[in-house]
């Protein structure tokens, strides 16, 4: 084989498929790149979310308000839902006795009859699921 032949085996021709490679790895990595910013929006914002979260959770504590539930008690994992991963700061008195039947003491202390209760610094009591935004009147905890 001539080295002139050689050389045109090795140089790319025009509409041999380099142009298209090059144009599809640059549509890929675009849409790559979109992706990636999406991702990072949808993190950012569920982040800030869950940081007010965290901090309406803790006010609500650091306002005197308390949840009296129990582990078994279908309203109480409704209202605790509406915490989301934040209701780990929330100010919460577990009623319920695994293994038993029996209340814990400070709940019959308490008072508590019905899960969940609520019960606020200024002596108000409230029994049931209830919406942030009345926690957050009832506190004056900003709600999320």
């Amino acid at each position: 084989m001539s080295q002139e032949r050689k050389g045109r085996l090795q140089e790319p021709e025009p509409g041999d498929g380099s142009g298209v490679t090059s144009m599809v790895l640059r549509k890929v990595l675009i849409v790559v790149a979109i992706i990636a910013v999406i991702v990072g929006i949808v993190l950012f914002t569920r982040n800030r979310q869950s940081n007010r979260m965290d901090a309406f959770a803790r006010c609500l504590g650091e306002k005197g308000a308390k949840m009296y539930g129990a582990y078994w008690c279908p309203h109480c994992a409704d209202q605790k839902e509406l915490f989301g991963p934040s209701f780990k700061y929330a100010p919460y008195i577990e009623c319920g006795i695994q293994g038993s039947r029996s209340t814990a003491q400070v709940c019959t202390d308490a008072g508590v009859k019905r899960y969940p209760t609520w019960t606020f610094a200024d002596g108000a009591r409230v029994e049931g699921e209830h919406p942030l935004d009345f926690l957050g009147q009832e506190t004056g905890c900003p709600v999320p």
